[in-house]
């Protein structure tokens, strides 16, 4: 199973929207597997953002990113990355397609809701960042046969429950 990082920005915590947005990832049927509120620090965010330090609008990605705590979560399913981004929408909330969590919820290209890892080596990176691997919680969740084929999920079919032998003959 795929792993990927979201945070929960302040422009999410601040218009309370964490519970709207968190279970639309639940109802897509991705995993938490780890999950915690912090404030981000200067330093961290230089590293969080190291491609865009030197672009003038980084000092609003750190003023937008320090107003408040944020909730930094691991995510995780088959495919979690590309499923995180298509449910996210383009960056710019402005641009983003009704329907999306940034359609639905965001005006704005810096104040977005959320990040959403972008490849499997940045998840990877960013889990790292963000989390001791004592505070990750890898599982399976029970929904899962329900959620996933027995294919995808790596698993041999099994006939339906009940049928035999003896149901083939009647």
């Amino acid at each position: 199973m795929e792993q990927t990082l979201i945070i929960f920005k302040p422009s999410a915590i601040e218009r309370a929207l964490v519970g709207k947005v968190l279970s639309r990832f639940e109802q897509k049927g991705l995993t938490i597997t780890g999950m915690k509120m912090m404030q981000l620090s200067e330093e961290l965010l230089h590293q969080h953002y190291s491609h865009l330090v030197s672009k003038p609008f980084f000092p609003l990605i750190l003023h937008s990113m320090t107003a408040s705590p944020v909730i930094v979560m691991v995510l995780q399913g088959i495919q979690a990355i590309s499923v995180v981004r298509s449910l996210t929408g383009a960056t710019n909330g402005r641009e983003a397609l009704p329907g999306t969590i940034r359609g639905d919820f965001a005006m704005s290209n810096q104040e977005n809701i959320i990040h959403a890892s972008s490849s499997p080596e940045d998840a990877e990176t960013e889990i790292r960042r963000f989390f001791r691997p004592e505070e990750l919680f890898p599982r399976t969740a029970a929904a899962t046969p329900f959620i996933n084929s027995t294919d995808e999920l790596g698993i041999p079919a099994s006939p339906p429950q009940g049928t035999d032998s003896q149901d083939k003959k009647a």
